[in-house]
């Protein structure tokens, strides 16, 4: 009876520990706790008005100062759902300085493990088939991201081209499925 009761034990160890790996690989509680983030547009022009020129004497006044260019969107898109339901929209914009910032508006998704922001130069595909292309050329890894709901902006790398990786995929890394991805398209 005593070896039984040892066989027991050791079986109900063994399960435990299996359990709790099993929680921290899969961390089912992530499906039920939402990450809302708020991110302003970078570069977003502020107009400052110039006091009125009263005076009529004096030298003529130079050039105005040229404004800086407001952000410019080059391309967009919106999501397409795959494992997940995933809504939004997704724009490359050029700031004023000349840099690009990919940008996630209106983001629905579920959380999970190990969430990436992912542009790839894999083609968009709805349905199960489009779920695991994004890995299978080129991809380049922005991000982790930020939150799975809300407005969140992701610098692009300088001397990246963009226009090489022609979609965006929310990317679960920990099991290699795409959330959801959009195809963009040029402006």
């Amino acid at each position: 009876m005593e070896r039984r009761g040892r066989k027991l034990w050791g079986a109900v160890v063994v399960a435990t520990v299996l359990v709790a790996a099993g929680l921290v690989w899969f961390r089912p509680w992530a499906l039920w706790i939402d990450e809302t983030v708020h991110d302003a547009l970078p570069g977003s022009p502020v107009v400052a008005s110039a006091p009125p020129v009263t005076s009529t004497s004096g030298p003529a006044p130079g050039p105005a100062s040229a404004a800086p260019a407001a952000p410019t969107v080059v391309a967009r898109g919106t999501f397409v759902s795959h494992e997940h339901t995933t809504t939004g929209t997704v724009k490359v914009v050029r700031l004023a300085d000349g840099s690009h910032v990919l940008r996630i508006e209106g983001l629905d998704t579920s959380n999970g493990p190990d969430l990436r922001v992912w542009l790839s130069d894999a083609a968009v595909e709805e349905g199960i088939g489009g779920w695991r292309v994004f890995d299978e050329g080129r991809y380049l890894n922005l991000s982790r991201l930020k939150g799975n709901k809300g407005d969140q902006n992701y610098p692009l790398p300088a001397g990246v081209d963009w226009a090489a990786y022609p979609s965006v995929s929310i990317w679960c890394d920990r099991f290699d499925v795409s959330f959801g991805a959009a195809a963009l398209d040029r402006t």
